[in-house]
């Protein structure tokens, strides 16, 4: 029987019409939103650097008056014009390659829709009929009767029931949702593509006209870690050596070179080649060398597989420092992250430096540091899998990090500045004792001076010998009002003090003389607390004075002098941090103490050595309190403050030193910038400790070339010879044998001469002993003296010495007595 009247329908409208709802895609499809691009098409990531190097055929920096101002001007001139309108490539000006273009093929293609339609049955049914009487149970014989009715039926026109009708439907809404997602997706996988193609004919547009009119004698390069390449991005000079000029590269190994300007990088091509580049900047040296060593300690991507197979070589990257140790288990994702974060920093630092916005450097704010046309020429540009070319962290996040890491270089700088006086204080402490008065001023007792070191028997802060007048008043006070009537009865006392310390000046001819101020209530409550156990009547510096004498004997005549003048004010004489078995304060200072009682109050005279007091002036309380902080007496080399601290930090620290040392690169240092020889030792420190060998033994030569021309120093001083050793170190690491042992050398014929000095001046004061007939008796049995009688010995000879010298310089002493 045909059908009468169709009606199609499509699968979508009958299962919208069944259910009721909208069609739930499969698992897996998409749902309409936006999803992101799978793993199909992903671009290498990594860090595009350019920077200015040295083209060999030149020098740099120019000669004075040969026009390095002119050329940094031709650098800023040159940019200035590459960034004017109209030269940008359009977005649309790029060819693209037919697989880019497609963009409909059959891999997903949507299946035919099911159709369905109905159509009319006529059937045949039977049926009985009753007869027309009251009882229904007698019927009549059956009939036949014709019935029509619709039906479901598919294109082929059969018949197909509402629950099958239903499953074709649904699948044929799932197979279209995948398709429709699978050709999204492939359209965002070419939008992709095309995005970086554009944005990388733009970048090598830029760099073209960029690079263009690049001054005689630079070099423009780029690295980019995501292939391994180092490629020449500037044109050549007019001397350019074209048989030696390196092009491109793809880096399997590098190195600092040993070039004296500390700006060489030593790069390793995959044919086994090597090259040498030297930067304009040592900034741009340090980051470049650091980028590339986190670049050759991860896995080679595509990029710079494609990269190794293109250049034809062969040669495989070598070990770096990046993957030993800790580093060595970072994930791929961990080190992209960890270079992004150095390289941010480090042309955050370089832009800084350019601007002549460092915090705390010696020029005038705004005031454009040196560095010539090195500094502008680099950037750093980080690569996205998506083509786009930005920095993950903001500029708020990055200014944040180089706070933290500024802080911890100050911190560092500090702490080598502060060992680095603590070693001039002690090796002043050692030619002072060569003083032929020193063996009886070491013999000497001090009055109520236990001493501070406890392993000598020395007094706990609560057990101090003096302290002020208890008063009855001062059991119903608190400890503030005891403190400031404490600071009030100081005032009244000051005048008398200032009196005393003129009296002494004027007969002494002091070196240098101070007073005051007093010592306010705070204060005395927090010594008191650090020291006293809270007592803030052991507290006696609340009135003092400070006076300096030239050296031992005018200390001694001093001490004669206040005990003839004023012997029963004085409650202590404290020497023992003058005494040779003695320790010293913290961070090595020593000096004399004398306290006396004026109006009912103690007072304090402190009496400073001029060759100690000159090391740091009045800033010595300062270095005394930092030491004591810190506990740097700990430390044996000032070094030891970077122990455990992981590679990239110390990376990052590198940075900070560079930009410390920015307006002072290492060729025009001189003997007397001291600010900058710290800086550079303290990044010698880092340099040690990062593997940086070869730039630790240049900037050590550096230093103690310096040292050696300076006045005050020389090749002899601790400060040179400490340096010796810190090279010493530097060569043996990178197996450079006999310069090792020829600094070892020079460290052992300075303690050798050390020891020859003390053994002179031993036998100076012997030989003023033995003219003393009533000592000429020697006990002939004797192979060796007694140590005790040889000291006692010593001791007399001084006293001879220091009496003749009292006969000399304080005669007026007698008239005293």
């Amino acid at each position: 029987m045909m059908m009468q009247g169709e009606s199609p329908q499509d699968a979508t409208s009958l299962a919208n019409s069944k259910t009721g709802t909208n069609p739930t895609p499969a698992a897996g499809v998409s749902d309409g939103k936006s999803t992101p691009v799978s793993g199909a098409y992903r671009a290498s990531t990594g860090t595009i650097l350019e920077a200015a190097f040295v083209d060999p055929a030149y020098s740099w920096p120019p000669a004075e008056g040969q026009g390095k101002n002119a050329i940094e001007l031709q650098a800023s001139t040159a940019l200035i014009k590459s960034a004017s309108p109209g030269e940008d490539v359009d977005d649309d000006d790029v060819s693209l390659t037919p697989s880019l273009m497609s963009s409909d093929d059959e891999r997903d293609a949507v299946p035919p829709r099911p159709r369905f339609r109905t159509k009319k049955v006529t059937r045949l049914e039977s049926a009985g009929k009753a007869r027309s009487s009251f009882f229904f149970c007698c019927k009549a014989p059956e009939e036949q009767v014709v019935t029509q009715h619709e039906v479901r039926v598919n294109e082929q026109g059969d018949e197909i029931t509402d629950e099958e009708a239903m499953r074709l439907q649904n699948e044929y809404t799932q197979k279209r949702a995948a398709a429709k997602s699978s050709k999204e997706e492939r359209r965002q996988q070419r939008q992709a593509r095309i995005l970086a193609k554009q944005k990388k004919k733009r970048r090598e547009a830029r760099a073209k006209e960029r690079y263009k009119r690049v001054p005689e004698g630079i070099l423009v390069y780029r690295l980019d870690t995501s292939d391994r390449t180092v490629t020449l991005v500037s044109g050549p000079s007019s001397n350019t050596n074209m048989n030696t000029l390196l092009q491109k590269m793809v880096v399997v190994h590098a190195k600092p070179s040993s070039d004296k300007s500390r700006r060489g990088i030593v790069l390793t091509g995959s044919h086994g080649e090597t090259h040498e580049l030297v930067a304009c900047e040592q900034r741009t040296a340090i980051a470049w060398l650091e980028s590339m060593d986190m670049m050759l300690a991860g896995k080679m991507g595509e990029a710079a597989a494609a990269a190794l197979k293109d250049s034809g070589g062969t040669a495989k990257a070598r070990s770096s420092a990046w993957a030993t140790g800790a580093e060595g288990r970072l994930s791929q994702l961990e080190r992209e992250a960890i270079e992004e974060r150095y390289v941010n920093l480090a042309a955050y630092s370089n832009n800084l430096i350019r601007a002549g916005a460092v915090p705390g450097a010696s020029g005038a704010v705004g005031k454009k540091q040196s560095g010539g046309a090195g500094g502008i020429y680099y950037t750093v540009t980080q690569v996205r899998e998506d083509g786009e070319e930005y920095d993950e962290e903001t500029l708020e996040s990055i200014a944040k990090r180089r706070a933290v890491i500024k802080d911890s270089w100050d911190f560092f700088r500090m702490v080598c500045s502060l060992l680095r006086d603590k070693r001039k204080y002690d090796e002043i402490f050692r030619r002072m004792q060569l003083d032929p008065v020193y063996p009886y001023l070491n013999s000497m007792t001090g009055l109520n001076d236990p001493g501070d070191d406890m392993a000598m028997g020395g007094n706990m802060g609560g057990d101090k010998p003096i302290s002020q007048v208890h008063r009855n008043q001062y059991d119903a006070m608190s400890d503030a009002q005891i403190a400031q009537d404490l600071v009030k009865r100081a005032e009244v006392a000051l005048p008398s003090l200032v009196e005393i310390c003129k009296a002494l000046a004027g007969s002494l001819g002091m070196e240098e003389v101070g007073v005051g101020p007093i010592k306010d209530a705070g204060a005395a409550i927090r010594k008191a607390e650090k020291k006293y156990e809270g007592d803030v009547l052991k507290v006696t510096d609340y009135c003092r004075a400070l006076l300096v004498v030239k050296d031992f004997a005018t200390l001694l005549a001093l001490l004669e002098l206040a005990r003839d003048s004023f012997g029963p004010l004085i409650r202590r004489v404290k020497l023992s941090t003058l005494k040779s078995d003695r320790a010293s304060k913290p961070g090595g200072y020593r000096d004399c103490i004398i306290n006396l009682e004026l109006k009912e109050h103690i007072c304090e005279i402190q009496i400073h050595l001029w060759p100690m007091w000159v090391v740091c002036g009045v800033d010595g309380f300062r270095h005394y309190r930092h030491c004591l902080e810190y506990s740097t007496d700990t430390f044996g080399d000032p070094f030891e403050a970077l122990a455990g601290l992981d590679r990239k930090t110390v990376a990052e620290l590198i940075v900070m030193a560079e930009e410390a040392v920015a307006e002072m690169p290492l060729e025009t240092l001189e003997w007397y910038h001291e600010k900058f020889i710290l800086d550079y030792f303290a990044e010698v420190g880092l340099f040690l400790h990062h593997g940086l060998y070869e730039w630790a033994e240049t900037t050590l030569r550096a230093l103690i070339k310096l040292r050696c021309q300076s006045p005050d120093i020389g090749p002899d001083h601790h400060e040179t010879i400490t340096l010796y050793k810190y090279l010493e170190q530097a060569l043996r690491a990178q197996k450079k044998k006999e310069e090792a042992d020829y600094a070892a050398e020079k460290v052992f014929k300075n303690e050798k001469m050390k020891t020859s000095e003390k053994v002179q001046a031993d036998r100076s004061l012997w030989n003023q002993w033995i003219t003393e007939p009533f000592e000429s008796i020697m006990d002939p049995n004797k192979k060796e003296r007694e140590e005790e009688e040889r000291i006692k010995k010593e001791v007399k000879a001084s006293k001879k010495a220091w009496r003749k010298i009292r006969e000399e310089r304080f005669k007026f002493l007698d008239g005293a007595d």
